[in-house]
């Protein structure tokens, strides 16, 4: 029973002194334990290395603060004067003190630098006019031919925009003055007495229907631009657009056939008076033609029957002519029908089937 007693006794003594049982050493080492072991050593090399960082940055201002202090006292005058030019003796510079402070607050200078005393401050003043009069002594002449090729030359800059500008207003007037005389209504007698007047009016009314085509196009709403008629309608003007620049070309180089330029006129001509029936008219005689085609044979013999003499030039269907004539024809009846739903006529017979 004594034995048990003091076993218990020493058993209570060892937990009563846990620290000490706590330093004994263990052979394995808790997570926890190593990551707080590992935190605490970042955390001393993070203080370690902004400590190290502050101390760089203010050796660094240091740095920069005497750089700049030296620079100061380098740049200024009194620095470069001293050993440049000698200055004159006090008796031959003997100025008040109002009078320097006057004429160095006249040049930008400082009215006094740091331990600066009256003698120093009149020598500096001394070396500043010096090296003024030096300055424009040597460069004076230059400045002056300097400056009046300056101002030659802005003159002449002055000169060649005004040039520029009146050129560009000319040119402006003679195209609108060109556009102007395209707008009219294009007359059918013109066919007849002077067909070189036709090119650009027609040129100049398609081009501004087709412009219309386009703007109408853009200003339509979102939810029509994206359905699948919207879209086949853009792809059809952009399609029309492209096979008019033959067409477009011929025009501008005044080299349309006779017969075709008549019909093409035409076809303006009654767009332009919203009579669309008539303009349909021209577009079927330029597109599949007017020639009463003869049926069966047409020489038996010696003899020519008499149809034959009706087929002539101007009846020829222009669409069967090559694939670049019938697409520009095709496209002449879509502006058509885009300028009969923009400019509906007045008369509900001239609209087009």
């Amino acid at each position: 029973m004594d034995a048990l007693k003091a076993e218990i006794a020493v058993k209570r003594k060892a937990l009563a002194e846990g620290p000490v049982l706590a330093e004994r050493p263990t052979k394995y080492m808790r997570r926890g334990d190593i990551e707080r072991l590992k935190e605490e050593r970042e955390r001393k090399e993070r203080e370690e290395k902004e400590t190290r960082e502050r101390e760089e940055e203010e050796c660094r201002r240091t740095k920069v603060k005497q750089a700049s202090s030296s620079r100061v006292r380098s740049n200024t005058p009194f620095a470069d004067a001293s050993a440049s030019a000698s200055p004159a003796p006090e008796s031959a510079f003997n100025i008040s003190n109002e009078e320097t402070v006057r004429r160095l607050r006249a040049k930008g200078q400082p009215v006094r630098l740091f331990g600066e005393s009256d003698k120093d401050r009149r020598v500096r003043l001394r070396a500043l006019e010096l090296i003024e009069e030096k300055n424009s002594e040597r460069h004076g002449g230059q400045n002056d031919f300097k400056k009046a090729l300056e101002d030659v030359e802005n003159v002449e800059r002055l000169m060649r925009d005004k040039r520029a500008q009146d050129e560009a207003k000319e040119k402006g007037k003679k195209k609108e003055g060109k556009e102007a005389e395209a707008q009219q209504v294009l007359d059918l007698e013109l066919v007849k007495t002077d067909p070189d007047k036709l090119y650009p009016i027609i040129y100049y009314a398609l081009k501004r229907t087709l412009k219309e085509w386009e703007e109408w196009m853009d200003e339509r709403p979102e939810s029509v631009k994206r359905t699948m008629q919207g879209k086949l309608a853009a792809a059809t003007q952009k399609q029309s657009a492209e096979y008019l620049k033959p067409l477009f070309k011929l025009l501008r180089a005044r080299n349309l056939p006779s017969d075709m330029l008549a019909r093409v006129a035409e076809i303006v001509h009654h767009m332009q008076k919203r009579q669309y029936q008539k303009a349909n008219d021209s577009y079927l005689r330029l597109s599949i033609g007017n020639a009463p085609w003869p049926i069966g044979v047409t020489m038996v013999g010696i003899h020519e029957r008499s149809a034959r003499e009706k087929i002539s030039a101007d009846q020829v269907a222009h669409v069967l002519n090559d694939e670049v004539s019938r697409k520009y024809i095709q496209s002449l009846k879509r502006l058509l029908t885009f300028s009969q739903t923009k400019y509906p006529p007045d008369d509900v017979t001239q609209l087009m089937g």
